[in-house]
C-alpha cells in the first residue's frame, strides 16, 4: 500500500513541479520524503488576496489517497473559513458523510480549490463567524480588512 501511495504522490509532485497551477510552487524536504509538502501560492486574481503570497504546508497521511491530506496556512490569512491557526473549514478536507473527500482528488485539485475557496468564502460554514458576518453584511469593510491583513503578513 506505501508503495502505491508513494507512486501516485511522486507523479503528483511531479506534475506540480513540471506544469503547476497559475501561481503555485511545490517543494518537499528530502528528509520527510513525501509526508510533507511546502506550498507557495500567489492570491487568487481580483480578489483581496492577489498581491500576497502565501505559505501552505500539506501533511499527507500513511492512508493517503484514501484519506485527505491535512493542510494548513502558514502565513495568516484574513477569512471566514480559515483560522488564526491556519485551520482550513472546507468539505474537500473532510471525510465523508461530513466532507467530500474522494481518492480520486489530487493535491493540484486541492491546491487549486483553496485557491478558489480564497476568492469565493463559504460564509455557510465559517471557522472565524465574526468575519463571516462581516463578509454578509460589511462586504467592503471585509475586502478592505483582508487587503490590509494581506499587506501586512503576505506581501
Amino acid at each position: 500500500m506505501a508503495t502505491l501511495r508513494n507512486a501516485r504522490l511522486m507523479r503528483e509532485i511531479k506534475n506540480l513541479e513540471t506544469k503547476p497551477p497559475w501561481g503555485v510552487k511545490c517543494s518537499q524536504d528530502e528528509e520527510e520524503s513525501f509526508n510533507v509538502l511546502h506550498i507557495k501560492m500567489l492570491g487568487p486574481k481580483g480578489s483581496p488576496y492577489e498581491r500576497g503570497s502565501f505559505d501552505l504546508i500539506i501533511n499527507v497521511p500513511e492512508r493517503y489517497p484514501f484519506e485527505p491530506p491535512q493542510v494548513k496556512f502558514v502565513t495568516p490569512v484574513y477569512h471566514p473559513n480559515i483560522d488564526k491557526g491556519g485551520r482550513i473549514c472546507m468539505n474537500m478536507l473532510k471525510m465523508p458523510p461530513k466532507g467530500s473527500w474522494l481518492p480520486t482528488i489530487t493535491i493540484e485539485t486541492l491546491i487549486i480549490s483553496i485557491q478558489s475557496l480564497l476568492a469565493n468564502p463559504n460564509t455557510d460554514d465559517p471557522l472565524m463567524m465574526e468575519l463571516a458576518l462581516e463578509y454578509k453584511f460589511d462586504r467592503s469593510g471585509f475586502l478592505e480588512n483582508a487587503r490590509n491583513h494581506t499587506k501586512k503578513y503576505a506581501v
